[in-house]
Parts: C-alpha cells; sequence; structure tokens
C-alpha cells in the first residue's frame, strides 16, 4: 500500500495533478511544477517528497533497519559513504557522501531519535543546500496483524544554487522514489520475507477457521 507526493515548491501534489493554468501577466499564478516535470517552477530551489507505505515489518523492526546509518552505502541508492563520527542518548552525529552526477556531496547529517516511533536527520556542514531535512514515522500497521507498521518518509530540501535545483529535477524523482523500497529490501535481508498483509476479509477467514 503507497501514497506518493511530489513537489517542487512546497505543495503536495500527486503525479497525475495538473498545474493550475497560468494567466499572462500575472506572477501569482506561475504553475508549481512536480519531480515529473523538466525543471522546477522559474526561482524555486525548494523541494518535497513524501511516501507513506504499510509493511509486513514491525516498527521496532524497521526503525532499526532506518537508525544503522553507517551502513547506509552498503544499500542506500546513491549513497557513497556513511560513517557516525559521534554518539550520545538520542542523537547521532553522521558524515554522508552522495552521488549521483552531476552532484557530489559530503555533509554531516545531525540524526536524533525517538526509538522504535521517529528517525529525523537534519544536515549540517552543507555546501550544496541551505537544509535538507528527512523525517522517518513508524506507526501500526494493519489491525490484527502486529508485525505490520505504517512507514512515513518525508524528504524536504533547498538548493543554494537554482542551477543545482534544475540539475537535480532529471535525477532526484529515481532517488527518492527508490529509497523506501531501499530500506525495505534491507529489511528482509536482516529479518527474512515480509509478513504477508491480509485484506480484512482474509483476516476475518484466518481467525474463524
Amino acid at each position: 500500500m503507497v501514497k506518493r507526493y511530489l513537489t517542487s515548491c512546497g505543495i503536495l501534489i500527486t503525479q497525475s495533478s495538473k498545474p493550475p493554468p497560468l494567466v499572462p501577466g500575472s506572477a501569482s499564478h506561475v504553475p508549481c511544477h512536480g519531480f515529473f516535470n523538466i525543471a522546477p517552477a522559474l526561482g524555486s530551489k525548494k523541494m518535497q517528497y513524501s511516501e507513506t507505505r504499510v509493511l509486513g515489518y514491525s516498527a521496532e523492526q524497521m526503525y532499526n533497519v532506518v537508525v544503522n546509518v553507517d551502513k547506509y552505502h552498503f544499500f542506500v541508492p546513491w549513497c557513497r559513504d556513511s560513517k557516525v563520527i559521534s554518539k550520545r542518548s538520542g542523537l547521532t552525529k553522521a558524515e554522508l557522501e552522495v552521488g549521483f552526477p552531476p552532484v557530489l556531496e559530503r555533509y554531516v547529517s545531525e540524526i536524533s531519535t525517538v526509538p522504535y516511533h521517529q528517525v529525523k536527520a537534519v544536515c549540517k556542514e552543507c555546501k550544496m543546500f541551505n537544509y535538507l531535512e528527512t523525517v522517518w514515522q513508524f506507526g501500526p500497521g494493519l489491525p490484527g496483524q502486529h508485525q505490520t507498521c505504517t512507514l512515513k518518509f518525508n524528504v524536504s530540501f533547498e538548493f543554494k544554487s537554482l542551477l543545482h535545483s534544475q540539475l537535480a529535477n532529471l535525477f532526484f524523482d529515481d532517488v527518492v522514489r527508490q529509497m523506501v523500497a531501499a530500506f525495505e529490501k534491507q529489511a528482509a535481508k536482516m529479518y527474512g520475507a515480509p509478513v504477508p498483509l491480509l485484506q480484512e476479509e482474509e483476516m476475518c477467514a484466518a481467525q474463524c477457521s
């Protein structure tokens, strides 16, 4: 079960949404372009992506996958290097290198956690972004299926350069659309096959049998 929303000007829209018509002579009616278009709205450097999935893994299991930052370079798309540089209760600093031509960026990520509920990473000491923030949230899954969870992923960022924003628009949709899938695959390596997601009628039949 998947819900995806993409935008390059701070408003969540679906891929199928059509931009509002442009009224000649009115700057307030510049249309909002999603990641699937060729370039972001003129003057826009902000982008946001959100996704929600119900997964056949528990919230604790998915939390353990996401919080294991020093392993990111093994499975996260386009992450070339990842290492923890400091760690204390509830707060971790990690150095990450992310590369997808023509962009290569090394930065420090400050990661705060609420065990089994949330992982939030904020970019620090970054030359390319004004800000970069990712938030993972883990909640209950399907009723009666305790080994499932609802995972919410959100990333928002703003490039310092409009040129970088326009270049990123050519590839960043591929990165973020693969992100949650990569973490799910890593969960499968760590915990085995996911629990089947039963529909309501299937659950009722299983309980009554």
